[in-house]
């Protein structure tokens, strides 16, 4: 299959998981709320795989057992020898690690969630009992994927994820048919509500996996159990993750703070549930937009980086910051000014969108600078340094400590959530500060301050762009008016105030003859070709 073709299914099937996952995730919030004590304790609970499965992947597998298989792959004969395994030895270390987490999950969802009742806890770690095993599935699913992208078949990766949307959504379907819509109160849930939950959420990792599965004979690599793990060649591999790995358990440490922290808002307030939700809307135009024009940008500097070429090198970092930024601030404006309507889209009432509103809007306020970081720090992989980014990475972990624990000192539950999600864009924003001085100091000058003139253009657009938009929200009648009438009519006000500030920026950023327009425009063309 030749490298165009691959590219546009992967993209194509980023593209339906993507709107796939967001239907699932309305059909989630319809079941059980989004702000409550059993939303916040299914919630807590469904997260723990996923951030147990980032620590065993940075640690295990992407820093040891993935590199190993892309280079056993590349040997004469595929890896036929050894692979066997190397997999059976990541499948008995995630069998491991997931029975110890469920011996471990009443401390888990107390580490998560210190803050809840007693009954919420219990709640919490009867759902963890069904979601942990999720560890196991989506470890092989990363394993089995890997191999699988090594070995040039690379769709199947992509598309997976559908199947594990599509079982969710019809599972909690199925809830809603049988136990009905909204079951936010603790006392509505009981054994066969709680299994039904937990399981779909479960079986549809487990179908995702399966689906890899029955690709992996195109590998030509025996599926069976071989447990002679002596002479693999794993040794002293570990070494190469090491800085990344502590980077990545900063990352958790401070989310750990955090989530204790807004534990104590569950309930009435928006907590948990409601920022794993703004979370997801944020990373909506951070998939589409800077992992997908940034990622070739890495590449390409990666490349200049190995040949030491420091001017090309530093022309591509000042572009893609400015080509990431101008897209990214766009989206910034759009949504921030529909930041209610499509909260509501995810939201079983306009007083629970109106709660959760300013969660988004702390989150977004953030995405231009993590823009601007990812450029900055994949820089520093590109020359090998995985050593540097651990240090700013310190910097931001410590502050969104400092200021999580000043929010939860000072600030009242009703704003509690957001004023912690404020408090990681400031530390983000020291972060990413920090990051660029440091570069600096490696690579000399990158024509940062040329960047922020253009950055300053971009802004300038962009707070007119979301004037407008806001504008459109208040003309509909803002809080009372029909873009916050449920979910379908928040989808169509968000699309609304997203045109018209798309609109007004453009307008804007013409009438100042901003030269990377031109540019952005050629980029979304040249996509488009393709």
């Amino acid at each position: 299959m030749s490298l165009a073709r691959s590219s546009a299914l992967i993209a194509a099937g980023t593209l339906v998981s993507r709107v796939t996952g967001l239907i699932r995730t309305i059909v989630l919030v319809t079941a059980i709320g989004v702000i409550g004590p059993a939303s916040d304790a299914f919630a807590t609970a469904n997260q723990l795989p996923n951030t147990l499965i980032a620590i065993i992947s940075t640690g295990l597998l992407t820093g040891v057992i993935v590199p190993h298989v892309v280079a056993l792959s590349a040997r004469s004969d595929g890896g036929r020898a050894v692979l066997p395994k190397l997999m059976t030895l990541g499948a008995t270390g995630l069998a491991i690690a997931t029975a110890l987490a469920m011996l471990a999950a009443p401390f888990l969802v107390w580490l998560f969630a210190a803050n809840f009742s007693d009954e919420q806890r219990a709640l919490a770690v009867a759902f963890a009992y069904w979601c942990i095993p999720q560890v196991f599935f989506l470890g092989m699913f990363a394993l089995v994927g890997e191999t699988l992208n090594a070995r040039g078949v690379f769709a199947p990766y992509a598309w997976a994820p559908i199947a594990n949307n599509v079982v969710s959504i019809a599972g909690f379907g199925v809830l809603i048919a049988i136990f009905g819509a909204d079951r936010r109160q603790l006392e509505e849930w009981d054994l066969g509500s709680i299994a039904l939950i937990g399981a779909t959420a479960t079986i549809g990792i487990i179908a995702q996996t399966l689906i890899l599965a029955v690709f992996w004979r195109r590998t030509g690599i025996p599926l069976r159990p071989d447990f002679r793990w002596r002479g693999i060649g794993l040794r002293g591999l570990s070494r190469r993750a090491s800085w990344t790995f502590s980077t990545m358990l900063i990352g958790v440490a401070a989310g750990i703070v955090q989530q204790q922290t807004i534990s104590a808002a569950s309930g009435t307030d928006a907590s948990i549930f409601v920022w794993q939700n703004a979370w997801l809307i944020y990373m909506l135009p951070y998939s589409l937009i800077v992992l997908s024009i940034g990622t070739p940008y890495f590449t390409r500097i990666s490349e200049h980086a190995a040949a030491g070429r420091n001017r090309q090198l530093v022309s591509d970092i000042d572009q893609s910051i400015r080509m990431l930024t101008i897209f990214v601030l766009v989206a910034v404006a759009g949504l921030v000014a529909a930041a209610a309507p499509a909260t509501r889209v995810f939201s079983n009432s306009t007083t629970d969108a109106l709660a959760s509103a300013p969660v988004l809007i702390a989150f977004l306020v953030g995405l231009t600078p993590m823009a601007v970081l990812f450029i900055v720090q994949r820089t520093f992989y590109a020359y090998g340094d995985t050593r540097t980014p651990f240090w700013f990475t310190l910097v931001q972990g410590v502050l969104v400590v400092v200021f999580t624990l000043s929010a939860a000192a000072v600030v009242a539950n009703e704003s509690l959530t957001a004023s912690v999600a404020a408090g990681q864009t400031v530390a983000g924003l020291f972060q990413v500060t920090v990051a660029a001085v440091l570069l600096r100091r490696m690579i000399g000058p990158f024509g940062l301050g040329r960047t922020l003139v253009a950055l300053g253009r971009f802004v300038c657009a962009a707070a007119l762009a979301a004037s407008a938009g806001f504008g459109v929200y208040m003309l509909s009648g803002g809080a009372e008016g029909w873009m916050l009438t449920d979910k379908l009519t928040g989808a169509l006000g968000t699309v609304l105030i997203g045109t018209a500030s798309l609109i007004v920026y453009l307008a804007v950023l013409a009438a100042l003859r901003t030269r990377e327009l031109s540019l952005a425009f050629a980029a979304v063309r040249q996509r488009l070709g393709h």
